[in-house]
């Protein structure tokens, strides 16, 4: 039996019993022998959820800063992704050197597991509170998002806004809602569970019955209300929401009063990556400042670095009532979640 100890929005989870680990290696500094080695490498497989565009931006501004190694970009949705590292896994094969999931409780699994292997960078250690590393170096918070509701403002006037969860069970919201799905996003998944905690079973039974669009990833909910196909959205990306109304959509993000799920999505190095040396060089690069701020700035993130600036006219992390968020218990029930759900919503 394993005893585990989490605090709220933490990833500092400790195993104890018949799972040991060492304690976290010193920060191993970057160096020009780290660098000339990736160089020599010359390639990087990134595997991760968030937004492609995103993704290939940071990964534009590493190949920028470390001429001669190449980001290979993997995306897809963090259910997906597990899926695939398994299968390539149990097909002896090792392409992914760096992975990055929107489901937090996926970093529980690999490390007992035994895929990831424990590296601390210099700006890990200082820039980044215990509670959001693992105390054993396997891996960090990278990024997080929240998982908020999302209205069309041109289709839904500010005094029929809603503003809680269940404020989404009133008749009028029927055949007007979209969301997104657990079996296949790590954000939905999270966001599930949080909610789920919250409110029960009996919550998402009753949301059943208002006939919401059933979608993928957590990217699709704003995307679908941004255009009008539907007029308020759940369970999708609070970063994607930001890009689309600095683009002029008509959309509104609303923190709903029990709580907004809080999405921790953190990176880790493969232990049998086939570029280890790159694989630690773009882990460095990646939690600097540079990079975390990129996030803000561009994806419409939010980051953990203490050093982090938030972009001006956004609500201060610090302002948002929270769920509180335990990966430990999503890796332990995701298969009862995903299977309570479609028993639910019948897809």
């Amino acid at each position: 039996m394993r005893a585990i100890r989490l605090g709220a929005m933490a990833l500092a989870i400790t195993v104890i019993a018949s799972t040991a680990f060492a304690a976290a290696p010193p920060p191993s500094p970057l160096t020009p022998e780290l660098i000339a080695a990736a160089r020599k490498e010359g390639t990087v497989n990134f595997y991760t959820a968030m937004d492609l565009p995103l993704a290939e931006a940071l990964a534009r501004t590493f190949e920028a800063k470390y001429p001669g190694v190449k980001v290979q970009v993997e995306r897809n949705g963090s259910e997906r992704l597990f899926q695939r590292l398994g299968q390539e896994y149990q097909a002896k094969l090792h392409i992914c050197d760096v992975v990055n999931s929107s489901d937090a409780a996926h970093f529980v699994r690999w490390k007992l597991d035994g895929w990831l292997v424990p590296y601390e960078t210099p700006e890990i250690a200082t820039q980044f509170e215990p509670r959001h590393r693992d105390p054993d170096g396997y891996f960090a918070a990278w990024r997080n998002t929240l998982s908020a509701i999302y209205v069309n403002t041109k289709l839904v006037s500010e005094a029929d806004t809603p503003k809680s969860f269940k404020d989404l069970l009133d008749p009028k919201w029927s055949g007007k809602l979209a969301k997104g799905h657990p079996s296949y996003s790590g954000v939905v998944m999270t966001a599930t569970h949080q909610i789920m905690t919250a409110l029960g079973w009996s919550y998402f039974e009753a949301l059943a019955k208002q006939k919401p669009m059933q979608l993928q990833s957590a990217l699709d909910p704003p995307r679908k209300v941004a255009v009008g196909e539907r007029d308020v959205g759940v369970e999708g990306t609070e970063y994607l929401a930001f890009t689309l109304i600095e683009k002029g959509n008509p959309l509104k993000i609303v923190y709903p009063t029990e709580g907004t799920p809080m999405v921790t999505s953190p990176a880790g190095i493969m232990a049998q990556a086939k570029n280890p040396n790159a694989a630690r060089l773009f882990y460095h690069h990646i939690h600097t400042l540079e990079a975390q701020q990129l996030l803000v700035e561009q994806g419409g993130l939010r980051s953990v670095h203490k050093q982090i600036k938030e972009r001006q006219g956004r609500t201060p992390l610090s302002e948002i009532k929270l769920l509180p968020e335990d990966p430990v218990a999503v890796e332990r029930d995701t298969e009862m979640v995903k299977r309570r759900y479609r028993q639910i919503f019948g897809t």
